[in-house]
């Protein structure tokens, strides 16, 4: 490829990139905001929050891209660009799914922990600041990383909205070039690596957090065995 279509490519990462970011930033804030209302003691924040969820996670990101970029300017009389409407219907659409992971976490935290904050009279906000987070925190990292690879290989379908990102610059270089197996494999690696790094990061993150509250991070699934016989 000559210079300049390399160019194309590497502003399509640095776009896509930047999508990633901002739509996981608001998907984790979205992650956690839902899904702390999951277990709120009052019966209308829980459905609410539920009810969000079962839409979100029920509908499809891509039309979800469309409705945002296509059908709220008719709607309401209002345009956002293309970033921005990628950002918001990615971020809402994955942190729908990131909400049911810290429900899980919340719920996983031993009961007695919570019985140990209401005998030392915490309030609600109170425990789960400061005894449910930060135990459940660490448990949400290894599906979190899975949700942000996941997140990662979202963000091509902005490309419909005709933003420049990896996907869309690729396919450009395609049509320049005619070449098709060897552009898409080098998109392929790109967001291979991309994706590789993501995790590698998480991981770091994850035996941090966990230092923290005195837990190892768990390398694999163990199956016990029962002494004298074999699995049956």
């Amino acid at each position: 490829m000559t210079s300049g279509l390399w160019e194309l490519v590497l502003k399509g990462v640095w776009t896509t990139l930047q999508l990633l970011v901002f739509s996981a930033l608001l998907a984790t804030a979205v992650s956690f905001a839902v899904g702390i209302a999951r277990v709120h003691r009052r019966w209308i924040v829980r459905f609410l929050s539920g009810f969000y969820t079962e839409v979100f996670r029920g509908t499809s990101a891509l039309i979800m891209i469309f409705w945002v970029f296509f059908v709220l300017p008719l709607a309401f009389g209002w345009q956002l660009v293309p970033m921005w409407a990628g950002t918001l219907a990615l971020g809402l659409t994955y942190g729908a799914y990131g909400a049911e992971i810290v429900r899980g976490a919340l719920n996983s935290v031993d009961p007695a922990q919570r019985e140990g904050g209401i005998a030392l009279s915490f309030t609600p906000w109170q425990r789960m600041r400061k005894i449910l987070l930060p135990q459940a925190v660490p448990e949400t990292i290894p599906p979190f990383c899975n949700l942000l690879a996941e997140l990662l290989k979202g963000t091509a379908l902005v490309s419909v909205m005709g933003m420049g990102d990896l996907a869309f610059s690729g396919n450009l270089v395609r049509l320049a070039l005619q070449e098709s197996a060897q552009i898409y494999a080098y998109v392929l690696i790109i967001y291979f690596l991309i994706a590789f790094l993501l995790t590698r990061l998480m991981r770091s993150l994850e035996r941090r957090l966990k230092a923290r509250v005195g837990k190892a991070p768990r390398l694999g699934v163990s199956v016990p065995v029962p002494v004298g016989g074999g699995v049956s």
